[in-house]
């Protein structure tokens, strides 16, 4: 792939010139506001936070990774100015080949470069930010990897579950009801044992995007990202846990959350946009140990309102995967799946298919809406003809507009998969919500009566893009040109206060 740790990622991506390098950013306020403006900028660059007052220069963040298609080609190990439908073909046929490697277990890595334990253990000495003014908290796990074990088998289960600092040797740790980091724990918590958990605050951008999306039950992610590589992920064992970690890792801590050990969480602005889930008592994790690479980076991917980074790569991996989930269901004439960005990639899906039976239409849309990858937090499923671009939302919003009829194309499936994310539930009330089915086919028994449309189909479309796309983009190219041009290396002025760690009695 051309990477093995996330400081070989950013130097590949540093050749392409979509690195900025940033200097003299606080973490107080400055770095969250200008994470959220990367996240929304078309195109955004990664951006790489150096010497941020307080902290010793080397000890850095990075954001907005993989927040563009050529980024996540880079990830994948795929071609740059490969086309949408072919990333999606292609990332399948990686995650589906049977190519599930076990990690390989190594002796020593650069992760243990520095490790602490006992009194040198201090989680402050990380710059980390307050992401979002209203936050709760410092949150030092965002682009983070939670490593957990299944007590009853060898499956261990990476997944990113916010992290918030409390002090230098504790955090908290939130995970929603369902996912299987909290099975595992729940497991623990029955039999009065203490949960081991590692937590990786930097990995490599591979590692990181397999904890964020749908991976197989029972199989773990090292196993996954060793398929997709083609060879075995490369872990160590973490000292006081046994917990496998990467052994390219920039951070790690380490340690065990126990029941009833809890303390107030949140509120964090979350992937809805809002600040859904309040403040409650979470577990609380002791850290016991702390490993770094020299000079670390950490990986920082707050939540925005949507369309932030995860979003943007998951747009295509998350649509991969309900379409393999809708295949593996048996449900025939599936042609294109979309889980829309602005949506978070839940609450707004669409899907085409080739209509080859009364009720395909609704039998696409249920399962879509239910199966692995679009059970949890979703909202609405639009199912559409297959001469409908799902990739573009204004031909599947035409389509819902001209095609369906309330009185006859509406569905609603009621006690479905939420959480405390869930913003239009009322607070006493969270844990489930509704879905709505719309078929925004052309109705099955006058179909061949219906009108029929103007304009070209999607092949077509796009042959014309490739073709004469070059118009297009010497306009873009052109607006670029006049607009002001930011530097790419900046310090900031000083600001009273700029730096200033927070003393160990302060709990967040």
């Amino acid at each position: 792939m051309g990477y093995r740790d996330l400081r070989e990622w950013i130097d590949l991506v540093r050749a392409t010139g979509e690195v900025r390098d940033v200097t003299g950013i606080g973490w107080e306020h400055d770095i969250g506001r200008v994470t959220e403006m990367v996240h929304h900028a078309p195109d955004g660059p990664a951006v790489l936070f150096d010497e941020v007052p307080g902290f010793p220069k080397g000890y850095r963040i990075l954001v907005n990774a993989v927040a563009t298609q050529r980024r996540l080609a880079l990830t994948l190990g795929l071609p740059q100015d490969i086309e949408r439908r072919e990333l999606m073909d292609r990332f399948l046929e990686l995650t589906e080949s049977g190519m599930a490697i076990p990690p390989r277990v190594v002796k020593d890595g650069p992760v243990f470069e520095n490790v602490l334990r006992g009194d040198q253990v201090d989680l402050m000495r990380f710059p980390t930010p307050l992401w979002h003014p209203d936050d709760g908290g410092r949150y030092i796990g965002t682009g983070c990897v939670d490593v957990m074990k299944d007590p009853d088998s060898d499956w261990v289960n990476c997944g990113t579950y916010r992290v918030m600092l409390h002090d230098k040797s504790r955090v908290g740790l939130y995970i929603s009801p369902g996912k299987h980091g909290i099975q595992f724990r729940d497991k623990y918590y029955a039999r009065n044992e203490p949960c081991p958990v590692a937590i990786v605050l930097g990995s490599d951008p591979l590692m990181f995007l397999a904890s964020t999306v749908e991976v197989p039950q029972g199989v773990s992610e090292y196993d996954w990202v060793g398929g997709i590589k083609g060879e075995p992920y490369e872990v160590v064992k973490a000292p006081i846990t046994g917990l496998p970690i990467p052994a390219n890792a920039e951070i790690v801590i380490e340690g065990y959350i126990r029941k009833g050990h809890e303390a107030p969480e949140g509120p964090f602005g979350e992937w809805t946009g809002y600040y859904a889930s309040g403040q409650r008592a979470e577990p609380v994790m002791d850290v016991q140990a702390i490993y770094h690479r020299n000079d670390p980076i950490m990986l920082g991917v707050p939540p925005q309102k949507p369309p932030w980074e995860p979003h943007k790569y998951r747009e295509y991996l998350r649509s991969a995967l309900l379409l393999r989930d809708m295949k593996n269901a048996g449900v025939p004439g599936v042609v294109d799946a979309m889980c829309y960005a602005i949506g978070g990639t839940r609450l707004i899906v669409a899907v085409s298919i080739e209509q080859r039976y009364a009720g395909h239409a609704r039998q696409a849309g249920h399962i879509a809406a239910m199966c692995r990858a679009g059970a949890y937090l979703g909202r609405y499923t639009i199912v559409v003809d297959e001469d409908i671009d799902v990739s573009d939302i204004n031909d599947v919003l035409w389509a819902m507009a001209t095609r369906s009829d309330p009185e006859r194309s509406l569905d609603i499936i009621h006690r479905a998969w939420s959480g405390p994310l869930d913003p239009a539930i009322h607070p006493s009330q969270k844990g489930h919500n509704s879905r709505l089915i719309i078929d925004a086919c052309k109705p099955w028994e006058w179909r061949d009566q219906f009108p029929k449309s103007i304009g070209p189909d999607i092949k077509t479309k796009q042959e014309t893009r490739r073709e004469f796309g070059w118009i297009l983009d010497g306009l873009q190219r052109e607006a670029q040109a006049v607009a002001p041009a930011g530097p790419r290396d900046h310090r900031a002025p000083a600001r009273p206060g700029a730096g200033k760690r927070l003393d160990d009695d302060h709990s967040m």
